[in-house]
């Protein structure tokens, strides 16, 4: 399978898609440090700079199989105005007229969960609308990094989109079936089966990713309970806890991994640490890839 990754940053998209055995056509992306990532890790690989202005011809030359797209996340973020699609950075609306140009057989998007609740659920589900339009079934996700064992959660909306080349201008956009994720979504197989909850509901009060405040997972980590004992590990500068219980990994940080934000004499530092932030956790990608790639198997087998 062939894709192509929108707003591709530094390569999380792609680098997943390649484990998962899928070929990079082409990668757009407008920020200049980001460009020079790609062009040293994907020195072959077509690239293009913004979004507004591509294809930048016939949409033949650009067909892929399968389109992903990181959607710059501050227009929904938690940790900004939420001002949606009155934020010069939303740019939902490109990348779904990339897909309906180029009508792929995949569409995957990533963005923060605060675009399931965002303007009261209304911005996700004219997305969802929008994409029935030019005859796309969606489903998504809440995947988080610590799903797959990283130690900070980085919870996120994953969206898989599938041509079935019905067009629907009305009414509720029909959902996937689930087949394609049904793989669950890492070991803890936790998965939001496309219920736009509300963020408060779906993990309480702590959900930002900065929150620094106690929780009970923080405290299993610390102390554990009758069932589990704590375990330490180290990672980036100094110690951490994760606690082990019998249902696998029940405590994990609250907090993103503890990095320096300046440090004198490192060049580009804030150049790293701001693309390291935008960027999605390739692990994930290349479990929504394989899952795809499985699906894809089971319909040759079944014709």
């Amino acid at each position: 399978m062939t894709f192509g990754s929108l707003f591709a940053g530094i390569g999380g998209f792609d680098l997943g898609l390649e484990r998962a055995g899928m070929e990079c056509r082409w990668q757009v992306e407008i920020d200049d440090y980001a460009g020079r990532v790609l062009a040293k890790h994907w020195p072959n690989v077509t690239r293009w700079g913004d979004v507004r202005t591509f294809p930048p011809s016939g949409p033949d030359e650009w067909r892929v199989d399968l389109i992903c797209a990181g959607v710059p996340c501050q227009p929904v973020s938690h940790a900004g105005k939420q001002k949606g699609s009155n934020d010069e950075r939303w740019m939902w609306g490109e990348a779904l007229r990339v897909v309906a140009d180029l009508q792929p057989a995949f569409f995957v998007a990533e963005n923060p969960i605060g675009i399931l609740n965002h303007d009261r659920g209304r911005t996700f589900r004219g997305l969802l609308r929008a994409l029935a339009s030019v005859g796309y079934v969606c489903e998504w996700h809440v995947i988080a990094a610590a799903d797959l064992g990283a130690p900070h959660r980085r919870q996120r909306v994953w969206l898989v989109a599938h041509a079935d080349g019905v067009s629907r201008t009305e009414g509720e956009p029909r959902r996937a079936s689930g087949r394609v994720l049904t793989a669950g979504a890492g070991p803890q197989g936790r998965e939001d089966q496309g219920q736009a909850r509300s963020v408060a509901g779906y993990c309480g009060a702590d959900v930002a990713d900065a929150d620094s405040g106690r929780c009970e997972v923080q405290r299993l980590a610390e102390h554990g309970d009758e069932q589990g004992s704590p375990r330490s590990f180290t990672h980036g500068r100094g110690p951490c806890r994760r606690w082990q219980g019998t249902q696998g990994v029940a405590g994990y940080w609250i907090t993103e991994p503890d990095v320096g934000r300046v440090a004198h004499g490192v060049p580009h530092r804030v150049d790293r640490l701001r693309c390291l932030g935008n960027a999605v956790v390739p692990q994930i990608v290349e479990l929504i890839g394989r899952a795809i790639i499985e699906h894809q198997r089971h319909v040759a087998a079944d014709l």
